[in-house]
């Protein structure tokens, strides 16, 4: 993926975490996997831009690089302070903000600096990123934890079914379903469907470090898949992994896993499950009594505190569930077509040449440009197929203005009489001659490396065969098949003229 898109990509989900989650610049930066200072500089430069998130959504992302990014940028940004002598020096006796302020305006005098309370507004957020021992409260709809239980479920064909626990971190109202592995895909998916089971989306995600999610991890800064990152942009979530061997962050998760144990699959231990599906419905038939049983110490049970904590708390669901995507980085060939696991899809003629995104779920592909989506296609196994939209060829030229199939055919022609032949012959087999390009300049390549002699005879003898691909030529040429002295054909006995030889006709 190229790294300016990932970086305009990256400031959006910073905008967003600040402006619509409320989260410190730590946590951000834990979240995203980049240093407190990169949000610090971005949340500025957004501020300087007059941007919140509600004018921030509605930009793409060229146009929320135009207003940040910008070549003016440098000139317009505002000068930021030093919070961290700022904070140094408040400890001193009489010491005040204003004066602090004062000084950081003449300091900086004819630049743009913060006004006196954006300045106070940008201390408290530096303050709040300190290090500090604290009793961490739950806020409502803000965390949801996430892991798997240690035990198992034994099913009936010797296989074991992996149980996935959730926990609202305010009301430890709980979800529960069984999968077949932890694969990424299962973690995913059991995350989606508990975000329906609860009717909404937390602000977070508390996850553990599984190596399914978290590509690299680490205490300060780890790394998440960046199919878990599309994960989060369609439900607005944010993950935030746990620390490794920091149980205390994901106490809730903990517990939950515990209870699930005893509560349901004690209950489970003798059942005969014949599959993962009826695991899956067991526990889902079990899990209503535990989400309404009474707490000991407490008033009300884990349901009625998520309807009155949590529940409201919640940001709606999409309209449209998540699909499982992987991502690639794609290049648009001449022929205006991109090619995903063997498959070729056609992009906008424009892009030709250009490095593109492609966005693979199960049953779509979809090609992104800069963020933007420029095509998409039903997905197809038909290796070597192409699936090719009539609205992005060109009008009035071919994939490309240097190759048209009148040039192809007469640069085959010029190699030989068969060559020119075999070149028309591949490009009929298309519904479009442009899809038959890529193996033209395959025998372009091929003339190169081994002569255009060779290639000559090489298509002669492909013909003879009835043989009309390019790899069929290039077998032809790898194998050397080309050089072998070919015999010539035995001439057709005749019968001599003569008196005692009557013929065929004699006996009709």
């Amino acid at each position: 993926m190229p790294q300016q898109r990932m970086d305009i990509r990256m400031i959006k989900d910073i905008l967003r975490l600040k402006y619509s989650g409320g989260l410190s610049h730590e946590a951000i930066a834990r979240t995203l996997s980049i240093s407190k200072g990169v949000v610090t500089k971005y949340l500025g430069l957004a501020g300087a831009a007059g941007l919140n998130w509600e004018t921030t959504a509605e930009l793409d992302e060229a146009s929320l690089e135009r207003r940040l990014l910008g070549r003016n940028s440098a000139e317009t940004a505002v000068i930021p302070a030093d919070f961290a002598a700022v904070h140094i020096e408040l400890r001193r006796k009489g010491m005040t903000l204003m004066l602090l302020w004062q000084e950081y305006r003449a300091l900086h005098a004819g630049q743009r600096t913060w006004a006196y309370t954006q300045f106070c507004e940008h201390y408290k957020a530096f303050a709040k990123t300190l290090k500090r021992s604290m009793r961490q409260h739950r806020r409502a709809g803000e965390k949801l934890f996430i892991d798997y239980a240690g035990p198992t479920l034994a099913l009936t064909d010797g296989a074991r079914a992996q149980v996935f626990v959730a926990a609202m971190g305010a009301s430890s109202c709980v979800f529960a379903c069984a999968t077949a592995d932890q694969s990424m895909r299962s973690w995913l998916g059991s995350l989606a469907r508990a975000l329906t089971f609860y009717g909404g989306c937390p602000q977070l995600i508390v996850p553990d470090n599984p190596r399914s999610l978290v590509s690299e991890a680490c205490r300060y800064e780890p790394k998440l898949n960046e199919t878990v990152r599309d994960f989060a942009r369609h439900y607005a979530v944010s993950f935030l992994p746990a620390r490794p061997f920091a149980p205390k962050d994901k106490a809730s998760a903990e517990s939950s896993v515990q209870v699930v144990t005893r509560w349901v699959l004690a209950r489970l231990r003798h059942a005969e499950l014949a599959d993962v599906h009826a695991a899956d419905a067991a526990i889902a038939a079990l899990l209503p009594s535990l989400n309404d049983r009474k707490f000991q110490k407490l008033d009300g049970s884990r349901a009625s505190l998520f309807a009155s904590l949590d529940g409201p708390a919640l940001s709606p669901l999409p309209l449209r569930p998540w699909q499982w995507a992987t991502f690639k980085t794609v290049k648009a060939h001449i022929d205006y077509h991109v090619e995903v696991d063997f498959h070729r899809y056609s992009v906008p003629h424009a892009l030709v040449g250009l490095a593109l995104e492609a966005r693979v779920t199960d049953a779509l592909v979809e090609v992104l440009h800069r963020g933007q989506l420029v095509a998409c296609h039903a997905r197809s196994d038909r290796r070597g197929g192409f699936t090719t939209v009539d609205e992005h060829m060109p009008a009035a030229h071919r994939a490309h203005k240097q190759w048209t199939p009148e040039r192809l055919i007469h640069w085959g022609a010029s190699i030989g009489a068969n060559t020119g032949h075999f070149v028309t012959q591949l490009l009929k087999q298309f519904r479009h001659p442009e899809h038959g390009y890529r193996s033209c300049l395959g025998l372009l390549s091929l003339a190169k490396r081994y002569g255009p002699l060779r290639v000559e005879a090489a298509c002669t003898l492909a013909m003879e065969l009835g043989v009309g691909h390019y790899r069929h030529v290039r077998d032809i040429l790898r194998n050397g098949r080309d050089l072998i002295p070919r015999q010539e054909p035995e001439p057709e006995w005749v019968a001599p003229a003569h008196d005692n030889v009557r013929g065929a006709a004699h006996y009709h």
